[in-house]
C-alpha cells in the first residue's frame, strides 16, 4: 500500500495550486458557462481547467490508478486504487461570485476511502483526513460537535439539480426542520458541508441525490473527526445524513416522520 502521508503532501500541493487558478479567474468577465443534466446544473471553463490540472498530476504520479472525476467520468485501468475528484464543488457559487466553493479529492484503496482533502481557495481552509489518523483543519485536529438536541443545532442541506421536475426534491424535509432546529444553512457545496460538520462548525447535514465525487473526501474527514454517516439507500443517487452519532440518528428520525406522514396521505 502507498505511504499515505507522502501522498497527502502531494494532494495538498495540488489543491493549493488549482486553487490559485480558481482565485485568478474568480469573478472573471465573460466566464464560459454551459449546462449539463438540467437548466440549473452548470459547468464552467474553470471546472474543466481545474479537473484537467488535477488529472494530469494523478496520471503523471500514479499512472496505474483509476480515476472517477465529475466532468470526465470513469477512467478505469483495473487498479486497487481509485481517485475520486470534484475539481470545483460549488460551481453555481463560483459563477455567481460567491466565494464558497471547494476542491475535493479522495483516494480509495480496494473500495475503502483512505485519504481525503477538501480545500476552499477563497477562505484558505484546508480540511484533511487519512484513514485511522484523524482529521485536521489547517493543521489543527478537529472533532464533531457534542450536541444532543436538535433544537440547539445548526444544520446544513442542499437541493438536487432536478428539483423543479422531481417531487423528491428535499423541500418537504427542509420545511419540516425549519421550526425544529436553531438554524438551517445552504452553503452550496456538499464537500464543505461535510467538512464543517467534521470541524464542529455545523452540527449536522442531510442531502439527497448527490454524486460520489461530491462526498467521498468529506465523508472520510467527517468519520475521522468522530462523525457518523447514514446512507438513505431508498433515495436516489448518494443520499445521506451526517453528524455526531446522536444527532445523525435524530435527523434520520425526523426524515422518517415526514416520509410516514406523506405515505399516509
Amino acid at each position: 500500500m502507498l505511504e499515505l502521508n507522502l501522498v497527502m503532501r502531494e494532494v495538498k500541493s495540488w489543491v493549493r495550486e488549482v486553487g490559485e487558478i480558481q482565485k485568478e479567474n474568480f469573478r472573471k468577465r465573460g466566464l464560459v458557462v454551459t449546462t449539463k443534466s438540467t437548466a440549473v446544473d452548470f459547468v464552467t471553463e474553470i471546472d474543466r481547467l481545474s479537473e484537467k490540472y488535477i488529472l494530469e498530476k494523478i496520471r503523471k504520479n500514479y499512472p496505474n490508478h483509476d480515476i472517477l472525476a465529475e466532468e470526465s467520468g470513469d477512467q478505469e485501468i483495473d487498479s486497487d486504487y481509485l481517485w475520486v475528484v470534484d475539481p470545483l464543488d460549488g460551481t453555481t457559487n463560483y459563477m455567481q461570485g460567491i466565494p464558497i466553493f471547494a476542491v475535493s479529492i479522495a483516494l480509495k484503496y480496494k473500495k475503502e476511502t483512505v485519504l481525503g482533502v477538501v480545500y476552499l481557495p477563497m477562505l484558505d481552509l484546508l480540511f484533511e483526513g487519512v484513514k485511522d489518523k484523524g482529521a485536521y483543519l489547517n493543521g489543527e485536529k478537529i472533532r464533531v460537535a457534542e450536541k444532543d438536541r436538535l433544537d440547539h443545532c445548526i444544520l446544513a442541506t442542499g437541493f438536487p439539480y432536478d428539483r423543479a421536475i422531481n417531487k423528491d426534491n428535499n423541500a418537504n424535509y427542509f420545511a419540516h426542520f425549519v421550526p425544529r432546529v436553531r438554524g438551517l444553512r445552504r452553503m452550496g457545496s456538499a464537500a464543505y458541508d461535510l467538512a464543517n460538520v467534521a470541524a464542529g462548525i455545523l452540527d449536522g447535514y442531510w442531502e439527497i441525490n448527490l454524486a460520489p465525487w461530491d462526498v467521498a473526501a468529506g465523508i472520510l474527514i467527517l468519520e475521522e473527526a468522530g462523525g457518523k454517516v447514514i446512507y438513505l439507500t431508498e433515495k436516489r443517487g448518494v443520499s445521506l445524513v451526517a453528524g455526531n452519532p446522536v444527532i445523525c440518528e435524530k435527523i434520520l428520525e425526523q426524515l422518517r416522520i415526514v416520509d410516514e406522514r406523506e405515505n399516509c396521505r
